[in-house]
């Protein structure tokens, strides 16, 4: 927590917990994307200085603390990831189903909110997203 990061003339911490959705909420990203989309939001993450320091793919949405630098807007970080990663899965998965259409993969918006020191907190919240949505699912069965 009171490790920070360095550039030329400035010490800096800046995490941010990040959801983003597929366009229309599809529940595409549970089963063969799951395992390739972790690796490739890594990647792209370092090509913008910045680490994903946790995450979680669910069915439906993507949860996420990043580490940013200072220098990079938010939104020019995680336009860059939801972007490359929509290219990326077009190109490798676009042959395969109908519905992959390059840019248009996630949904427009996302949600953001800066971690400051409650990291600890965001990190099991993020862990235990998995368990409960699958509580939530297992609710709206009774109805």
């Amino acid at each position: 927590m009171d490790e920070y990061e360095s550039l030329n003339h400035t010490k800096w911490e800046c995490k941010y917990h990040v959801v983003f959705i597929p366009k229309c909420r599809r529940k595409t990203l549970y089963l063969e994307l799951r395992k390739h989309l972790g690796e490739v939001f890594r990647k792209l993450a370092t090509q913008k200085e910045s680490k994903i320091e946790e995450g979680h793919l669910l069915r439906d949405h993507v949860h996420m603390m990043i580490a940013i630098p200072p220098k990079y807007a938010v939104s020019q970080v995680i336009g860059y990831i939801k972007g490359k990663s929509a290219i990326h899965l077009a190109r490798v998965h676009g042959e395969k189903k109908r519905n992959f259409v390059g840019q248009h993969f996630w949904a427009r918006g996302y949600f953001v909110s800066t971690v400051g020191r409650d990291e600890e907190v965001i990190r099991e919240y993020i862990r235990a997203q998995e368990k409960e949505d699958s509580r939530l699912e297992q609710m709206n069965l009774w109805r």
